[in-house]
């Protein structure tokens, strides 16, 4: 739990920041363009999400344990699952947004980083063939329904 006191500042700054980047990001009602499709818009919801996420983080690490004692441990494995999300984010954002389209893009994303999280990086792996066939759905649904709302309720020009 130690590791997750140091991340709350770090976690509520980052918030603070993306919640103020997107206050300040200049309006498209000078264009004649609907309000609510200001470009802050998400910045702003996912920097305020994580400064919530923040707050809960410090009150969870600040419960006391079964025994009564703040538990101060850090869980196994978690560097091998950071760098793992860093690797496949990199990836994502680096080797497929813009090379291919961006559906196919978030497809691969997500199919890729349910088969690394349950079956690879796992404490309890589960079927490789069972998950891919969980993670190739949802893969598809979900790079479907992001597509789908940035596109028209975001009115974004996916690459």
């Amino acid at each position: 739990m130690r590791a997750d006191l140091y991340s709350v500042p770090v976690f509520f700054v980052l918030g603070a920041a993306m919640l103020h980047g997107g206050w300040t990001m200049d309006r498209l009602a000078v264009r004649q363009i609907h309000p609510a499709s200001i470009p802050g818009l998400v910045p702003m919801l996912l920097g305020g999400a994580l400064m919530l996420a923040a707050v809960v983080l410090f009150a969870q690490a600040q419960r006391p344990s079964a025994t009564g004692e703040v538990d101060r441990e850090a869980p196994t494995g978690g560097n091998r699952r950071l760098f793992a999300t860093l690797l496949l984010c990199s990836a994502y954002a680096l080797g497929l947004v813009g090379h291919v389209p961006f559906p196919v893009a978030t497809a691969i994303f997500i199919i890729a980083f349910v088969i690394v999280f349950e079956c690879v990086l796992s404490e309890a792996p589960v079927s490789l063939a069972k998950t891919t066939a969980i993670a190739v759905v949802f893969g598809i649904v979900l790079s479907a329904a992001v597509s789908l709302l940035f596109r028209y309720a975001f009115l974004v020009r996916l690459p």
